[in-house]
């Protein structure tokens, strides 16, 4: 019996075993697919888009432009020059940290970049003696890159360029990260204002504006269900909003104790994370339980766990996308 018992535990174990191997690889597949297609979206808006229209986006992406610009060189190329020693200077740096995915990242953005641009030769899709359709250009841009780099950085993967040097300055200044990144994406956007003029460069700058909010939905909020959470204060009434919000909202909550430093007098504090859908019920039934409650309310963009989406729904939904 101890035997077969043996015996079956190690055929579990190997079971399990092989099962996390191929899990590993069913992972690793999903996201070099998500930097291949990422990186792809993101050159879309380079090639066919922001260099067409003369618009130096931030970064290497810019000095990409204004080098095709002024030397004839493909913008592919030069990124691809730029990106490979700063990706070994992040190594340097950092270490693993900048590992095969960041490589695969910032090469495939240039690849991508260089058979886009020769198949429209650099030209675009738009007529650009129309100032409109710089501006529409500048919009496509920041959607496409912002979109693009977003699927990358959900693979945890990034496409090189300033990024690393910003780490590297931010490790040996007191400046953040996303601080000296600007500066630079800024600076890089400012040096195209003198080869392609003040207006490109307003329309870079928009562009650029529109990417890094595009990055934080995709990173942040896609594939996320959205709910609020809501802080409630009331001196009496907290028990009778508790118990509706359990009968009525199907919810629990917690309470917390705490002190008012204006009136140094005790305050009862319920928190409860609701759908969207649900708020507008919340806020009648703190109203009508007590009118003259405080209440404010956050966004929360993912809620897990009981009453709201399993662990592992989650964890699997993640893995499939």
């Amino acid at each position: 019996m101890h035997i077969k018992n043996s015996l079956k535990k190690t055929h579990n174990s190997a079971r399990i075993s092989t099962s996390m191997k191929r899990d590993k690889i069913l992972r690793a597949l999903k996201d070099y697919s998500r930097i291949i297609i990422g990186t792809c979206i993101a050159a879309c808006g380079i090639a066919v888009f922001s260099n067409p229209a003369r618009l130096t986006g931030g970064g290497v992406t810019g000095v990409g432009t204004i080098l095709y610009y002024t030397l004839g060189i493909d913008p592919g190329v030069s990124m691809l020059c730029i990106n490979i020693p700063l990706f070994f200077l992040g190594m340097y740096f950092f270490g693993s940290k900048y590992g095969l995915k960041v490589f695969i990242g910032a090469v495939m953005l240039s690849v991508w970049t260089s058979i886009l641009g020769a198949l429209t030769d650099y030209k675009g899709i738009l007529d650009y003696t129309d100032s409109t359709n710089v501006l529409i250009s500048a919009v496509c841009y920041g959607v496409l890159v912002g979109s693009g780099i977003g699927i990358v950085m959900r693979a945890g993967s990034n496409t090189g360029g300033t990024d690393i040097l910003a780490q590297i300055a931010a490790k040996y200044t007191p400046f953040n990260v996303g601080s000296i990144e600007f500066c630079m994406n800024a600076c890089v956007v400012l040096v195209g204002c003198v080869f392609f003029g003040v207006r490109n460069t307003i329309f870079a700058f928009i562009a650029m504006y529109i990417s890094g909010h595009m990055i934080s939905y995709v990173v942040v909020k896609w594939g996320t269900s959205l709910a609020k959470t809501a802080y409630i204060f009331s001196n009496e009434r907290v028990p009778d909003i508790s118990r509706r919000v359990i009968r009525e909202l199907h919810h629990g909550g917690t309470l917390f104790k705490g002190v008012g430093i204006y009136t140094s007098k005790e305050r009862n504090m319920l928190m409860v994370v609701v759908p969207n859908n649900q708020l507008r019920l919340l806020e009648e039934i703190v109203h009508q339980a007590d009118p003259k409650a405080f209440m404010f309310i956050s966004e929360t963009f993912q809620v897990l766990g009981n009453g709201f989406k399993p662990f592992k729904e989650q964890i699997e939904s993640s893995n499939k996308n």
